[in-house]
């Protein structure tokens, strides 16, 4: 198992475009091998003292933090999936991003503990 984690700032009105988005992407990165995708709205982010969610990616006022991650069966799918999917052309066929990816913060993990599957 191998996860790629985001954290994403959203404007708040365009929840139900990300949603979309999301969806119709997701449909696509499950034809490239990815096992699952949990896409997360906030609902409780609370401001930090030194740090946190909106502070990393310099979330404005009105925007909602977007949490996400996908599960892969390893890194090597994924590293395979990325190489195709950037001459897929249903990418650019998506529409517009309802989001600033310049503000995205995109990481991958070896997971260390797992409960539950």
């Amino acid at each position: 198992m191998y996860v790629a984690g985001f954290v994403i700032p959203v404007r708040e009105d365009k929840m139900e475009a990300y949603r979309r988005w999301a969806e119709n992407g997701s449909a696509l990165f499950r034809e490239y091998g990815c096992l699952e995708i949990v896409e997360s709205w906030e609902d409780n982010v609370p401001s930090g003292t030194q740090t946190d969610f909106r502070r990393a990616v310099h979330a404005k006022q009105g925007e909602k933090i977007v949490f996400t991650w996908q599960v892969w069966p390893d890194k090597a799918t994924l590293e395979a999936a990325e190489a195709r999917m950037a001459g897929d052309k249903r990418f650019e066929a998506a529409g517009e991003i309802p989001f600033d990816p310049k503000r995205l913060i995109l990481g991958c993990f070896k997971p260390l503990h797992v409960m539950g599957r």
